[in-house]
């Protein structure tokens, strides 16, 4: 009886393997010199592997911006996250939660949304991705103030917009790259703030 495999084959682990140095070496480059700055002519001699390889593998710099953010979004339980943020009894502590989401965020890919923020200027596909991302953080943040809509001193369509601008990326740049504030600061300001914002 033939033993049944498990796991990928040593092809496919080969194949990991070459899209992960591809993305590590676009990632730090996207970072460095900018997405549009960027060829997947430099991104395949940082990577050490040929540019065919590389189109083969995802097509195109877009598709390898795509999974680099898969990659690292996918270590954030971003929607456990949500949903631990809504089943808290204190809608206090569900903001609190909401804003350690958001300091995790942003200190392990700052770099990759402010690379999307550069290639929605200009790419076509990556600017549709940036509507949709955009689109679903306001789904979650409206789902959120719903939830705790009897705590709330503002009306659900001003709690989002307040929410959205205090979470903005530019905020984030301000205080913590620019200012040097610690992260410990940044997420202990964004939870005290959207506690007195929003809710009594």
């Amino acid at each position: 009886m033939a033993v049944k495999r498990e796991g990928p084959t040593h092809r496919q682990r080969q194949a990991l393997a070459t899209k992960s140095a591809i993305a590590a070496a676009a990632r730090r480059l996207f970072a460095t010199q900018g997405y549009v700055g960027t060829t997947i002519t430099a991104i395949a001699e940082a990577a050490d592997i040929p540019a065919p390889t590389i189109y083969s593998a995802f097509g195109g710099k877009s598709a390898i911006l795509r999974a680099i953010a898969w990659e690292v979004t996918g270590t954030l339980d971003v929607d456990r996250t949500h949903a631990e943020a809504l089943a808290q009894p204190d809608p206090h502590d569900g903001l609190r939660m909401a804003a350690n989401l958001q300091r995790r965020q942003y200190e392990v890919m700052y770099d990759v949304i402010d690379i999307y923020q550069e290639a929605a200027r200009t790419d076509p596909d990556i600017a549709a991705d940036m509507q949709t991302i955009l689109a679903n953080r306001e789904r979650a943040f409206r789902r959120h103030l719903e939830a705790i809509t009897p705590h709330l001193t503002v009306e659900v369509d001003e709690g989002v917009a307040i929410y959205q601008t205090l979470v903005l990326p530019e905020v984030y740049r301000t205080l913590v790259l620019e200012h040097a504030w610690p992260l410990n600061q940044y997420e202990t300001w964004l939870a005290n703030t959207l506690i007195t914002q929003l809710t009594r």
